[in-house]
């Protein structure tokens, strides 16, 4: 395992239970305060990280350049700022639920709310198609996890879930700045160890930084 990818910091649109999607809402400063702390539990827990990628939305940029502030240059083997972004992790576009309130979503598409996490839409109202979100989100994941660099990856709730169903293991709510381990096995991209950030996980959870192979 050597693609750690974490869900962004809360917003205030998390806080109050506003759908977000493409809507490019910052970090609360609740949520800049919690990376702050996510970074420093990256830093006592004394990862390696070669890379770090995060989603174009500004919430995502914003919570990686505080973690790596945070985990400060000994934790890391790039200049503080230097953050790739990968416009293919981004969170999936909701449509027209953006924005809005669950209660809202629930009153003007009555049922609708159930049959998605039923898994019987394939999009939310005048969103994105859902093989059309696992095949871009995946082709990212796929492309960072080829270099076998270890990589911090920060991105959303709704990528991660969908990259847990898509390569074989059981979704789970994903709370701000925790996420999961993805790595190879045998070429193919593998889940492994659900991580939270937002508490401090055992060093267990962090496997050893494994060799580069370009």
């Amino acid at each position: 395992m050597h693609v750690l990818v974490v869900r962004h910091a809360v917003t205030a649109w998390n806080a109050a239970g506003r759908w977000q999607g493409w809507e490019d809402v910052p970090l609360s400063i609740e949520g800049e305060a919690q990376a702050d702390r996510a970074g420093t539990i990256l830093r006592d827990i004394d990862p390696r990280f070669d890379r770090v990628v995060a989603s174009d939305l500004l919430r995502a940029r914003q919570t990686a350049e505080r973690l790596v502030a945070a985990m400060g240059q000994s934790a890391i083997t790039i200049t503080p700022l230097a953050i790739e972004v990968v416009e293919g992790l981004r969170e999936r576009d909701i449509g027209a639920w953006s924005g809005k309130l669950t209660a809202e979503i629930e009153a003007q598409w009555p049922g609708w709310l159930d049959a998605w996490r039923r898994g019987e839409l394939d999009r939310p109202p005048e969103g994105e198609y859902e093989p059309e979100f696992r095949a871009r989100i995946s082709t990212a994941l796929e492309a960072i996890t080829s270099t076998r660099q270890r990589t911090l990856v920060v991105t959303h709730g709704g990528v991660i879930r969908t990259l847990e169903v898509h390569y074989g293991t059981n979704p789970a709510p994903v709370a701000n700045v925790s996420g999961r381990w993805f790595g190879l096995a045998n070429g193919r991209v593998t889940p492994g160890d659900r991580v939270d950030l937002g508490s401090a996980p055992s060093a267990s959870s962090f496997p050893d930084p494994v060799p580069v192979v370009l």
